[in-house]
């Protein structure tokens, strides 16, 4: 199996996504190795010969994916046996020459506790926590978003989602089996926030299968049940006119995009 290395004099997260998303294109089964912090030149080394050792194993030459600031540690990589693509040397000069402007260069920038936007997604995740399932009712008034509907939809994951990579202070609410004993309403609680409310559903099978592997054999868990709660939740988003969103095919990264499409929020990322 073919190797991909994705390496960093920093965290890596940066290597890791473009790398991914251009491997995402091809239908190959593919080793992932992520090397993050390789700063001085003996741990340039080290990476150099891991690579050679890989090709030696496999017989087929890995794919390098790399962004480093060093000169020095990027030339050592760059001589490896592998399939070299250095990101910053792609298009650092061409946007340079746009700009107008020489880059700097400088380790750690972009995923560190300097970055501008970190304490504002601290915040939010904290935020996120302290408010997730209908927990606290007192401080919706902050939130950026409102999540709600039925138990396991992916409230909580997206929430987190929007809060650690946007810096959005999301709040989720669950819309319970007691919420239905009769027809289900908005609670006050929720009214006085309306323009803040994004909902969320899932298709049936689906849910019983999430449902099924915490509460396996339960009401909770049935068909029947998860039928009748979805149906209750989206008659509810039509009549309110609650916009809403089906999670079955999308991952919490596309869901939470499609959030922001739909509602114009605006990212804390940069």
């Amino acid at each position: 199996m073919r190797l991909a290395f994705y390496i960093s004099d920093g965290t890596a997260i940066t290597a890791e996504t473009f790398g991914h998303a251009l491997l995402s294109l091809f239908t190959i089964e593919l080793k992932h190795i992520t090397i993050p912090f390789v700063e001085t030149v003996e741990q340039a080394e080290d990476v150099v010969q891991k690579i050679s050792e890989s090709f030696q194993d496999t017989k087929q030459r890995p794919l390098v994916f790399y962004t480093v600031v060093n000169t020095e540690v990027r030339k050592i990589i760059s001589k490896s046996v592998g399939i070299n693509y250095n990101f910053l040397d792609q298009y650092v000069a061409p946007l340079e020459k746009v700009l107008g402007v020489k880059s700097k260069p400088e380790k750690h920038r972009t995923h560190s506790i300097h970055e501008k936007t970190y304490d504002i997604r601290i915040e939010a995740v904290n935020y996120a926590l302290a408010n997730d399932d209908g927990t606290n009712l007192k401080d919706l008034h902050q939130a950026d978003i409102i999540l709600v509907g039925v138990s396991r939809s992916g409230k909580t994951p997206t929430s987190l989602y929007l809060a650690l990579q946007y810096g959005i202070k999301a709040a989720n609410y669950p819309f319970t089996e007691d919420d239905m004993d009769d027809i289900l309403r908005l609670p006050a609680s929720l009214r006085r926030f309306k323009d803040k409310l994004f909902g969320l559903t899932i298709e049936a099978e689906r849910l019983q299968q999430i449902r099924s592997e915490r509460r396996p054999n339960s009401r909770y868990a049935s068909l029947k049940q998860c039928r009748l709660e979805l149906r209750e939740v989206e008659n509810l988003y039509r009549k309110e006119k609650i916009p809403f969103l089906n999670s079955t095919y999308f991952s919490v990264e596309e869901i939470s995009a499609k959030i922001l499409a739909n509602t114009g929020l605006q990212r804390n990322k940069h």
